[in-house]
């Protein structure tokens, strides 16, 4: 019995020091509520020479078969304009934990994008489906929407319930993500994919919040992005 139980070990051991430690080959693939939303202003002089380093690190992604897809907006009406926004959708906290390849990632980041960029932002967002209306993931529209909001302390509950209570209200895809971690809380973005500027403007009554919460708002801005194919990677659809 002895002898048995030490040719199992012999199997056993030799399978167990060769299988992969970690998540499994789907995890980074998962599928959950979370969102990564990062900003990036290029360097005064350095624009051109930073499109074309974030695309070459997009290469990366693709060589790496990165399996997220990324949005990527150039910011064109705001007190941020010109800057970049990059962002992923989509993810269960798992999906977060496995980041395809970290360490060569950060070198290619590093030689391609950091000399041309300065890092202003860089949050995780959860999904709200109850005051939405969409996936969660935004539609590839050509122009986006980007909403900012800021409550004052202890507000949170309050806001998502004036929120929840005018969701019917809502025309197109309006999208809410609740900040997670990476700045002041509470915060809030809204998100409203649209084909082109006119079709924002012709909806500008659906840009107003909800009434009654004005008194629970620190601060709120709008912004509206345009959408970079070139600068995005994975998008399936065409910009509408």
């Amino acid at each position: 019995m002895k002898h048995h139980w030490l040719g199992i070990a012999g199997v056993i051991l030799p399978m167990l020091l060769i299988a992969p430690i970690g998540p499994g080959p789907d995890a980074q693939t998962g599928r959950g509520p979370y969102a990564r939303i990062a900003i990036l202003r290029p360097l005064d002089g350095h624009t051109v020479d930073f499109e074309a380093g974030y695309i070459r690190h997009l290469e990366w992604h693709r060589r790496a078969r990165d399996s997220w897809v990324w949005y990527g907006w150039s910011v064109t009406f705001s007190e941020r304009q010109r800057w970049f926004v990059y962002a992923s959708f989509g993810h269960s906290a798992a999906s977060l934990d496995s980041p395809v390849d970290p360490a060569e990632d950060e070198r290619d980041n590093l030689l391609n994008v950091a000399p041309h960029a300065e890092y202003r932002g860089n949050a995780l967002y959860e999904y709200l489906p109850g005051l939405s209306r969409g996936t969660g993931e935004p539609q590839p529209a050509a122009r986006l929407e980007f909403m900012t909001v800021d409550l004052v302390p202890g507000a949170a509950q309050a806001f998502e319930a004036a929120l929840n209570a005018s969701q019917s209200r809502s025309q197109g895809e309006t999208l809410w993500y609740r900040m997670v971690a990476g700045g002041a809380a509470p915060r809030y973005v809204r998100l409203r994919p649209r084909s082109s500027l006119s079709a924002i403007l012709d909806g500008k009554s659906e840009q107003t919040l909800p009434e009654g919460v004005n008194h629970l708002i620190a601060k709120a801005t709008v912004e509206i992005l345009t959408l970079r194919p070139t600068m995005s990677l994975g998008l399936e659809a065409p910009a509408r």
